[in-house]
């Protein structure tokens, strides 16, 4: 019985997404155009069940492009109108049309001109009249029984949403770089797209000694970065060697004391070395081959511009950005 009763919820549901499909007309373009001329920001209001889908709509656009926050009607009322500025452009949402706080607050909005977007299923109702554009998410019925808690509906308000996002997406030619730069806490799969100068370490964050320097200086920078290795490069900057944590103690195992050991004597020479270009999948999958924890960054000229430690890319599940 209750699979039955849930296949009917998802057929009422797609009865509404299909009717909004439907009802969208040259209004819908009048609301790209609106929101592509706005030179500031996209404010989505709503209270209740529209309030929490307009934070979900507020969340796509910005992450594909759209600079945008979610405004609540009371708080707007309380203060929070001061966030709203005249070249704003606002997208009302209320299904019935006929919110008491949300209508309020438009009073307020138009005054100040700015241009109101209405996504409500009250093609008569105040809110549309209020507005500039209005985009009809009528549906014929609720998937509720009684008709009374907001399902079909806010289902419907969710995908013109996002319609709204994908289409001004298409407009704005937003590519996946530009994803992903409003995305660096995203998935492993997507961060690891990157080119490695983006993540990579720099400057001084850079464990490195020249050539001739004692094995206790080498240590000191060792502790002091705390990555597991320090690099052995020329005058030009150019790497020569690295040594591990591993290898001092190795070092000191063997009887030799830091203070009197040059840094030649215990590097590995030529070490695995990849270009800023790299992208860091590439670099996880070198360090995977050579079994590897640590990767120099070399220029076009050889020369080390910075340093990838494996945890820079896998981390606790999260990449490290430098700006």
């Amino acid at each position: 019985m209750s699979i039955k009763e849930a296949r009917e919820v998802l057929a009422i549901e797609e009865q509404g997404l299909a009717a909004v499909r439907e009802s969208i007309g040259e209004e819908f373009n009048q609301a790209v155009e609106t929101i592509l001329s706005c030179p500031s920001r996209v404010v989505i209001t709503g209270i209740g069940k529209s309030g929490i889908i307009g934070q979900k709509i507020s969340a796509t656009l910005n992450s594909t492009g759209t600079p945008s926050f979610f405004l609540h009607p009371v708080e707007a009322v309380h203060g929070d109108l001061g966030m709203v500025a005249a070249s704003d452009v606002v997208i009302a949402i209320s299904y019935s049309g006929e919110t008491a706080e949300l209508n309020g607050l438009l009073v307020s909005l138009k005054k100040r001109g700015t241009r109101i977007i209405a996504m409500t299923g009250g093609k008569e109702s105040s809110l549309a009249r209020a507005s500039d554009v209005m985009l009809n998410i009528h549906i014929p019925r609720e998937a509720c029984p009684l008709g009374l808690a907001p399902t079909a509906s806010t289902t419907a308000t969710l995908a013109m949403g996002d319609a709204l996002a994908v289409v001004l997406l298409r407009r704005k030619q937003f590519q996946p770089e530009d994803f992903r730069e409003n995305h660096p806490g995203g998935s492993l799969g997507e961060r690891l797209k990157v080119n490695v100068s983006e993540v990579m370490l720099k400057g001084e964050a850079i464990p490195s000694v020249t050539q001739g320097t004692p094995l206790l200086k080498a240590v000191e920078v060792l502790n002091r970065e705390n990555l597991g290795a320090v690099l052995i490069v020329d005058e030009g900057r150019k790497v020569t060697g690295i040594i591990t944590d591993g290898d001092v103690r190795r070092a000191i195992a063997e009887g030799k004391a830091p203070g009197s050991v040059k840094v030649e004597e215990l590097m590995t020479e030529c070490p695995v070395t990849i270009p800023d270009s790299m992208q860091a999948v590439d670099a996880l999958s070198i360090m995977q081959q050579y079994e590897i924890t640590i990767l120099p960054i070399v220029g076009a000229d050889e020369k080390l511009i910075g340093i990838l430690h494996l945890h820079d890319l896998l981390g606790k599940g999260e990449f490290r950005f430098l700006v």
